[in-house]
């Protein structure tokens, strides 16, 4: 199996563990909130612009909404069962989704008291690192310092040219989350006390 389809299935099985109303980092979303996001994503191409777009967030709420109403073994069942063979996540799912549904599982995982990182897994970590090296330099580009991020093989990327560089070392999953604006991560920083700082105010993520 790929990773987007483990993630999928460990994410969907999470959801049927904690039921509707358990929290997310995704603050202030409820794992439903979170399910019906994923749904209207791969589901209703109508209502997914405005998860990007602001001027469409408004509809796009509206629907996300009448999702979070259904049945919650329905709308699990949605999340598990993936994109309909109309939609471009279907034949795009490792590309577009490897990532979004490791991000997620973990939006769920994290939000529990008493939380641990994952043990590490080189084929899971070798794709997140592979996205990483791409996704990570548009997540940071308004970074006014320099960054790097290791993994504790001592592979690094050159995520941002810049001042005072700030090395990032840490796992290829928590590398991910911290790109994609998560705080619950286990890295470590160094570099110019400033220019960590600097690095740790960025706004990243959607």
């Amino acid at each position: 199996m790929g990773l987007a389809r483990d993630e999928r299935k460990q994410l969907s099985d999470l959801f049927e563990q904690v039921g509707p109303d358990a929290p997310t980092l995704c603050s202030p979303w409820t794992t439903k909130d979170l399910a019906a996001h994923l749904v209207i994503r791969e589901r209703r191409p109508d209502a997914a612009p405005g998860i990007m777009l602001k001027p469409l967030a408004g509809y796009t709420q509206k629907v996300q909404d009448s999702y979070a109403a259904k049945p919650w073994t329905e709308l699990v069942d949605l999340v598990r069962t993936g994109p309909p063979v109309y939609s471009p996540y279907k034949l795009a799912d490792e590309l577009v989704n490897a990532g979004e549904f490791y991000i997620h599982h973990e939006d769920v995982r994290r939000a529990r008291e008493g939380w641990e990182p994952r043990s590490p897994n080189p084929t899971r970590d070798a794709a997140l690192w592979k996205s990483l090296k791409v996704t990570a330099k548009f997540a940071y580009r308004s970074s006014p310092v320099g960054l790097v991020f290791r993994i504790p093989n001592g592979e690094s990327v050159t995520v941002k040219q810049g001042p005072t560089p700030v090395v990032v070392t840490g796992e290829p999953g928590e590398l991910v989350l911290l790109a994609s604006g998560r705080d619950a991560v286990r890295v470590e920083y160094d570099g110019d006390e400033s220019a960590v700082a600097a690095v740790r105010s960025l706004k990243t993520g959607m």
